[in-house]
């Protein structure tokens, strides 16, 4: 299949030399642009990733970006003016997509494509473009789908031998059929059939004639040509089910019947235990098929199991090499960082909210600020990594909240008065994250949330000045404060009703 050129592998070859030269070419340009060597591979109904970057190295923020196929209007993803453009986005592309810019400063962005679907499959142009300077090159995805098992059976016998029927769905792209008798050895097929359905997935019926009563049974093996993963089936052909001896036979056998009837109860008895022996022996035949069936039915299923957990452990090698740039799989970020220890309390502390200007000093196992429902039994984080998760679902369906952390500094000369400086989420008429010190914003931004969150884990990374939210429930980014600079002493913050800090400039 490899190197064939009926290969998907090769529709994309081509298309991405011509386009990766076209965006190196002209000596004159002010930059290039580079994709990946190798086609991306992706599963039906998993994420793909189709990164591109400039050359030299280069901010791209103020750039037009457009990921398209294969005409330039309209795009899978359209980026200008600092965010996507849905008007000229393809319709089958809505809602699936998204750009990965958190390089973007340093050129290297990505498009994502959610729940990849067969039409997904092929080339894929990213292009940069600034001012009368516009540069390409070409990506490649392949898409592939495993099929179901295949339903094998007999659709009965015909004068030479028996009619064996093979047939499976949902596949991508168009796999290969093969028969195969128990000793390994393949069988031509007599016929093959394959349709598309309208989600682009392939059907396929192949049929087997069968006319060796030695063969006792036969495996249908459907392989898909990208992943080189297949499903295997068998069945069992009893002698019996093989078309009766010619008409000649026919009349031999009756004449032995009669001659056996004639010779008396010797040769009716010898006849009797002959037949006996030969349903044993049938017997015992069907019985070491299925059992060989059985086997070959649990390797194929221990194998298909070792290589999704094999292709598991490279994913999360992988993410643990390079996990402080993932924005991806949170449940494996918390085996990274150290459990809080904090403590939610279900009724809200009596003292109303202050905006901050509290001038006790703060304590161990305290909220240390007014309606603030979470409680850190330490003196403030220690230096280190942190998660713990905050349910908003508590607030209800149509309740505000707020959550995130607040920073505790000393103010002035007096040390019992102090400085809180808040990192939160907040949810009131609309989603926003916020930075601000007591009453000055000095951060704040809407978020555009796919999926109301529930439960929402938060990541305190004081090594890395880093501070994250993740959507548990839809196990998906939502927010990051980085390079936060923490001074001060850390502590959680929950509220079950949104802040409303002045809208003042930064002091």
């Amino acid at each position: 299949m490899k190197g064939s050129p009926a290969s998907p592998l090769a529709g994309c070859l081509l298309p991405l030399l011509l386009l990766v030269s076209e965006g190196v070419s002209g000596e004159a340009s002010q930059f290039s642009v580079m994709g990946p060597a190798e086609p991306v591979m992706a599963l039906l109904g998993t994420d793909a990733t189709l990164p591109c970057q400039l050359s030299p190295e280069q901010s791209a923020a103020h750039m037009d970006i457009r990921w398209y196929r294969p005409r330039l209007t309209p795009a899978a993803l359209v980026f200008s003016n600092g965010q996507e453009q849905g008007e000229q986005q393809m319709p089958e592309y809505r809602g699936r997509t998204r750009m990965v810019r958190n390089a973007i400063d340093s050129g290297r962005v990505a498009l994502q494509i959610q729940q990849v679907q067969a039409s997904d499959d092929g080339q894929y142009h990213c292009r940069f473009s600034h001012g009368s300077t516009a540069r390409a090159c070409g990506l490649c995805l392949l898409s592939s789908g495993l099929g179901s098992a295949p339903l094998v059976h007999m659709t009965g016998p015909e004068k030479s031998g028996i009619r064996v029927l093979c047939a499976s769905g949902g596949w991508f792209p168009a796999p290969k059929v093969q028969w195969r008798d128990t000793k390994g050895k393949a069988l031509p097929s007599s016929s093959e059939s394959l349709t598309q359905d309208a989600a682009g997935l392939f059907h396929v019926e192949a049929t087997l004639l069968v006319t060796d009563r030695d063969v006792g049974s036969v495996v249908c093996s459907i392989q898909n040509p990208l992943s080189e993963q297949e499903e295997v089936k068998g069945i069992l052909l009893p002698e019996p089910f093989f078309p009766r001896p010619s008409p000649w036979r026919v009349a031999l056998a009756l004449s032995f019947s009669i001659l056996s009837v004639l010779l008396g109860g010797i040769s009716f008895a010898t006849w009797k235990e002959h037949q006996v022996k030969r349903r044993e022996l049938e017997k015992r035949a069907e019985e070491s098929a299925e059992v060989d069936l059985a086997r070959k039915e649990m390797e194929a299923a221990l194998k298909g199991r070792d290589d999704l957990q094999a292709d598991l452990d490279r994913r999360k090698a992988l993410y643990r090499e390079d996990w402080k740039k993932a924005l991806l799989y949170p449940d494996w970020r918390k085996e990274l960082f150290q459990q809080a220890p904090v403590k939610i309390n279900h009724e809200a502390p009596g003292q109303e909210e202050n905006g901050g200007e509290e001038t006790q000093d703060p304590s161990v196992c305290s909220t240390q600020v007014a309606g603030n429902l979470i409680t850190l039994c330490l003196e403030g984080f220690m230096l280190g990594r942190y998660h713990w998760e905050g349910d908003s679902g508590d607030a209800g369906d149509a309740g505000d909240w707020t959550l995130g952390i607040y920073e505790l500094r000393p103010q002035g000369s007096s040390p019992k008065e102090w400085l809180r400086k808040f990192r939160v989420l907040e949810k009131g008429d609309r989603y926003r994250a916020l930075a601000f010190w007591s009453q000055y914003v000095s951060q704040e931004q809407p978020l555009r949330l796919e999926a109301r969150p529930r439960k929402i884990a938060v990541f305190l990374d004081q090594e890395d000045n880093d501070l994250s939210f993740y959507n548990v429930t839809e196990q998906t980014h939502m927010f990051s404060f980085t390079q936060a600079s923490f001074l001060g002493s850390l502590y959680p913050y929950f509220k079950r009703n949104s802040l409303e800090p002045s809208p003042s400039a930064q002091p």
